[in-house]
């Protein structure tokens, strides 16, 4: 297929890092990776990412020990910690509606927003993990209703942050004139928090037609990537709204093809392999319970979920040059940015920024000028 069969983005592509608050690293395997979950390393690590052409950082969240992830950070607490030691980043906590009320939510991020200067944002995860919910007395629903609960969820926080005298009346939440005060800061091109959401199955795509900001997908090739753009922009097309697009992407940039591609062959030949197919067993039942089949990792291979969100199918590995002619042609297809994770985050983040970064700023100034696709050094 084409890859330049879209309209390019005037604006320069975005890139936003998976941060390490949950241990195990971004791979599940037993690979040596340098990193750590801690505040001390993912405070230094925050300040040397926004220094490194970092907008975004999405902190995770898991609530009880699974898959590889022995220890987990709270990601919302973990985010305010970010926001404070950074003096640009933008920090989105992902969050789970039937854990949350919106209600509550909305006053957490409103007072995050406000002692940051306006740099909070949210990730809506309408839940794979069905022990996260039973295991606290909570009910798990069908895949679907998870759906269309974190709609709801979504419609509210945004009456919640922008209405004097907030009402919505659903199947899963109510307000009755709720004020909140002080609200989020609000600019003409940010009315309130930006809000994100992930999902693959037809009733993701749908629901971030209508209400989100941003869609966030698993890894995918060029082929994935446009069927998931068109879907969603037209369903937001019907409802007047355009929706921005996030792709997620693991990066293994080294000075040679060969050296990437060792790396990458390593990380998977010491797979941890009981815990990856134990979450691809949970993953892939949460999925089938979607309507359509559709749900998120579906089409996953053994190896795609060493990476448990199909970050290697991106194909952000090689050497500079590969990777950030990659990028922009993914930008070509419309994703405005990246969400990466690292083996070695400090060293990694740090070589991204002052290796591959500046090649794609070049890629994307060549293509502004010629109105056509470029190639590095051309």
């Amino acid at each position: 297929m084409s890859v330049g069969n879209m309209e390019n983005s005037p604006e320069p592509v975005k890139f936003a890092y998976w941060v390490p608050n949950v241990s195990g690293g971004l791979v599940v395997s037993k690979i040596e990776q340098r990193t750590d979950w801690g505040y001390d390393y993912n405070r230094e690590l925050a300040v040397l990412a926004e220094n490194n052409g970092f907008e975004y950082a999405l902190s995770q969240v898991r609530y009880i020990a699974s898959y590889g992830a022995a220890y987990q950070h709270e990601s919302t607490g973990f985010s305010l910690a970010l926001l404070l030691a950074t003096q640009r980043l933008k920090v989105i906590a992902a969050i789970h509606p039937g854990l949350w009320h919106p209600g509550v939510l909305a006053k957490f991020v409103a007072t995050a927003d406000q002692l940051s200067g306006g740099r909070a944002a949210v990730n809506v995860v309408s839940g794979w993990f069905k022990d996260e919910f039973t295991k606290l007395g909570e009910p798990w629903l069908e895949h679907d209703e998870r759906y269309r609960r974190s709609e709801e969820f979504i419609r509210v926080l945004r009456e919640i942050w922008t209405s004097e005298h907030a009402e919505f009346n659903g199947d899963f939440y109510r307000l009755h004139d709720f004020d909140l005060k002080p609200k989020p800061l609000a600019g003409a091109d940010r009315p309130h928090p930006e809000i994100f959401q992930g999902g693959n199955s037809t009733s993701a795509r749908r629901m971030a037609g209508r209400v989100s900001d941003w869609y966030f997908s698993n890894g995918r090739d060029f082929d994935g990537v446009t069927e998931q753009i068109r879907d969603v922009q037209a369903e937001a097309a019907v409802h007047g709204r355009r929706v921005r697009f996030g792709l997620n992407g693991f990066l293994i940039a080294r000075d040679t093809e060969a050296e990437a591609r060792e790396v990458l062959r390593e990380i998977v030949a010491k797979a941890d392999r009981e815990a990856v197919e134990g979450f691809g067993s949970a993953v892939k039942q949460a999925g089938k319970s979607a309507s359509d089949g559709k749900g998120m990792w579906q089409d996953s291979e053994f190896a795609d979920l060493v990476q448990y969100n199909d970050g290697f199918r991106t194909g952000l590995i090689g050497t500079p040059e590969q990777i950030a002619e990659r990028i922009v042609a993914y930008k070509r297809l419309g994703v405005d940015l990246f969400l990466l994770g690292f083996l070695h985050y400090l060293e990694d983040v740090e070589y991204f920024g002052k290796r591959v970064l500046p090649l794609v700023r070049e890629l994307e100034a060549d293509a502004a000028e010629r109105g056509a696709p470029a190639r590095v050094g051309s």
